[in-house]
């Protein structure tokens, strides 16, 4: 028997949101490692230092997968406790794109800029993902 009473709660601006994320992810990551290798032979890169920036830069691609996979199974199948994980994760991200803006070695303005439309991002994404949360729970 199916009941036809039942309404859809998943946000659509957060999925498209995770779907575009997603794109940008690969983006950023791509760019930021060309960045990091371009830095590492155009200026003095430190060797005690490139191995933390790579480190920090390749958790945050590995942050990334479950922090999507997370989100959008959670918005889909209204799941509060997948989406919270996400919202979780997406503040292990967030600590990271800020260690790549501020404490990395070498901070291009295209590091500033790929940083920044992340962290817009991540933070138009935590909204939505707050209001999902707030809608499947009550």
């Amino acid at each position: 028997r199916i009941l036809n009473s039942s309404s859809q709660l998943s946000s659509l601006p957060l999925q498209i949101l995770f779907y575009v994320n997603g794109i940008y992810s690969i983006f950023y990551f791509l760019a930021t490692l060309a960045m990091i290798v371009y830095k590492s032979q155009v200026f003095s890169y430190p060797d005690d230092f490139l191995a933390p920036d790579l480190a920090v830069l390749f958790l945050m691609a590995m942050l990334e997968v479950p922090r999507l996979y997370l989100g959008v199974k959670g918005n889909l199948r209204e799941e509060e406790a997948a989406l919270g994980l996400s919202l979780g994760l997406t503040v292990g991200s967030v600590v990271l794109s800020v260690y790549l803006l501020a404490w990395q070695t070498y901070v291009l303005w295209a590091d500033v800029v790929l940083t920044a439309v992340l962290l817009c991002a991540y933070g138009l994404e935590s909204g939505l993902k707050v209001t999902a949360i707030a809608a499947f729970v009550s």
